[in-house]
């Protein structure tokens, strides 16, 4: 179907005076006031630096909990490896459950900034609960927590304590998350070539902060929380996310914002409804007209241009199947009649979905290192020279941060430019090409962390001990670490540029959900295993004691379902077209005298 557009648009969103219009951004961002961003004076990358700072605080605070979240599991609450490795996942499943409400919420009513706030707010009152009760609960008697001396048992009052302001943490860091992002990347104007750039750049950088932020929880609180530190540990926690939030509102004159789109699950499900009912309308040959508002878009947001497949939804918007809705005689019916741009949001979300899927596993695998790879490294040697001191098991994720950080740098610096002179695309590799490399990369990291494992085991002494080195397990974070990058990076920068306006929050969110489907399926998986390998008086493939188990399959396992998840994503990512970046620009001008229509001849 080939589309000749007749738009008119109406008044525009932006106020300003057209002889100054260049002094104003061009993708409707506005200021506290409501007003017109201008451009010297809102957003750029002070905005944005506020804004990765603020991530890098928050990041801290949240994997200080995270990180040893697994060993405080085992060692305070005196559960086994495998319970605490999936109650890890279902909690960590659970942070990125919650971004899908901090996402509606943004685009739908509170827009990005206020949800940010609000829900950093309950972040730092679930930390300041988490390092309370800890103190005065669940680290007894004083100095428990170690590896040599567990606490003793706790009560059910105690522990539900401990889980609400676990659940808490959860809530908002979840609601926070999917919407820094994207509200970091509103600080620059997608329209204009010199912040286009900068826009791109900023997801780089935004997980660059992230994994900064991570990399002293990782090294300085996961010693000090592996030494039984723990209420210390959650208490720098809480005033990191404290800090970070009072950053976060020290930017609010100098934001951009973007004006939340109204309810977008409703306008899905009025699309839905109308090409059902209109399903018989729009079969026989010939030209048809469908349907736009002469108005500002339903979502808020910029108006979409139609495109070509999922023709079916068309009929959504059918001016032939309702010839007098939308007159001045009969106001529209959007559970009958839709705009244009309403059926190209719904388009979007479902041409994502496949590629989307594919991205689940790659979570799996990716969750393995805050549970069995710590659990693997603390049945490893991890002595050191200096006496006295060990290598905390979680630390090791440092060589992953340190790699991400690595990985960041010479991709911007070195691999875009080499790239980008081969092929001429400015931008280097496509993010589908990214992402694909993340889930070789993935599998690469399984198959190491399996071969880490047999030869860990072949030099096993005593129960949960071995005489191999932790520092093997260096290659497997490194690997984690590169595809990472491809992956998550990858995701944010593509979920964010193939959605509309009025689902950018939405975008990142699905980025979230993906790695929570991932810890919820890892704990599926992991249970499965276990339950399955665990018969006849075997320990199973995970038992408590890795020595009489076989984490090195599972790992394999792992290796080859990331393998054929990889082919599946090659057919979707080779079919994918993308279907959103046709802004209409329409200058107002009526055609024919029909005022805000689209014609379509088929």
């Amino acid at each position: 179907m080939k589309m000749r557009v007749i738009v008119v648009e109406g008044d525009e969103t932006s106020n300003a005076p057209k002889d100054v219009c260049c002094e104003y951004t061009l993708d409707g961002s506005v200021d506290i006031k409501g007003s017109p961003a201008v451009k010297g004076k809102s957003g750029g990358w002070l905005a944005g630096g506020l804004i990765l700072l603020n991530q890098g605080l928050a990041t801290l605070a949240f994997f200080g909990v995270n990180v040893n979240l697994v060993l405080f599991l085992t060692r305070v609450l005196q559960q086994s490896n495998g319970d605490a490795a999936n109650n890890v996942s279902k909690w960590t499943g659970t942070v990125y459950m919650f971004s899908l409400i901090g996402a509606f919420l943004s685009d739908s009513y509170w827009g990005r900034y206020k949800t940010c706030a609000i829900f950093q707010a309950i972040f730092v009152l679930g930390l300041a609960l988490l390092s309370l009760s800890s103190r005065l609960y669940l680290i007894r008697p004083v100095g428990c927590g170690t590896e040599h001396v567990p606490c003793e048992p706790h009560s059910g009052a105690e522990l539900g304590i401990f889980y609400i302001a676990l659940y808490m943490i959860a809530f908002g860091n979840g609601g926070y998350q999917p919407n820094v992002a994207t509200f970091g990347a509103d600080q620059f104007d997608g329209e204009d070539p010199a912040e286009s750039h900068s826009k791109v750049s900023f997801f780089s950088y935004f997980y660059l902060a992230l994994n900064l932020g991570s990399l002293f929880s990782n090294t300085f609180l996961s010693f000090l929380e592996d030494e039984g530190n723990w209420a210390l540990g959650f208490w720098v926690s809480t005033a990191a996310a404290a800090i970070a939030l009072l950053l976060f509102l020290s930017g609010t004159l100098r934001y951009r914002y973007i004006r939340p789109s109204g309810n977008p699950v409703g306008r899905i499900f009025q699309v839905a409804f109308a090409a059902c009912r209109n399903w018989k309308a729009g079969e026989s040959p010939g030209a048809v007209t469908l349907y736009e508002s002469d108005e500002k878009a339903d979502s808020g947001g910029r108006k979409l241009l139609h495109t070509e497949g999922f023709r079916f939804l068309d009929r959504a918007a059918l001016v032939g199947a309702n010839p007098k809705l939308g007159t001045c005689t009969q106001p529209r019916d959007p559970w009958k009649l839709c705009t244009v741009t309403q059926v190209e949001e719904v388009k979007s979300i479902l041409r994502l979905l496949p590629i989307w899927l594919c991205t689940i596993l790659y979570s799996v695998v990716f969750t393995q290192m805050a549970s069995l790879f710590v659990v693997q490294g603390a049945a490893m040697r991890r002595t050191t020279r200096f006496p006295g001191f060990s290598v905390p098991p979680s630390s090791m994720s440092a060589f992953d941060i340190l790699t991400v950080a690595t990985t960041i740098f010479l991709y911007r610096r070195a691999v875009c430019p080499l790239v980008s002179r081969l092929t001429g695309r400015r931008t280097g590799p496509t993010e589908l090409q990214r992402m694909g490399l993340g889930l070789v990369l993935g599998a690469m990291a399984m198959a190491t962390a399996g071969t880490v494992e047999h030869f860990r085991k072949a030099g096993a002494t005593t129960a949960m001990s071995s005489d191999l080195h932790i520092m093997w397990q260096v290659p497997q974070y490194a690997l984690i670490g590169v595809s990472e990058v491809m992956m998550y990076v990858g995701q944010l920068e593509f979920f964010n540029g193939e959605m509309p306006d009025a689902l950018k929050s939405f975008g990142s969110a699905l980025c979230m959900m993906s790695m929570s489907l991932g810890n919820y399926f890892s704990d599926v998986i992991v249970s499965a295993v276990t339950k399955a390998t665990a018969v006849r008086g075997r320990p199973g493939w995970i038992p408590a004691d890795l020595n009489e188990g076989h984490l090195d399959k599972f790992f394999f396992l792992l290796a080859v379902l990331a393998v054929g998840d990889f082919a599946v994503y090659l057919v979707c990512a080779s079919r994918y077209r993308s279907g959103t970046v046709d802004v209409d620009r329409s200058d107002g001008e009526e055609e024919d005298g029909v005022a805000g229509q689209m014609a379509a001849t088929v």
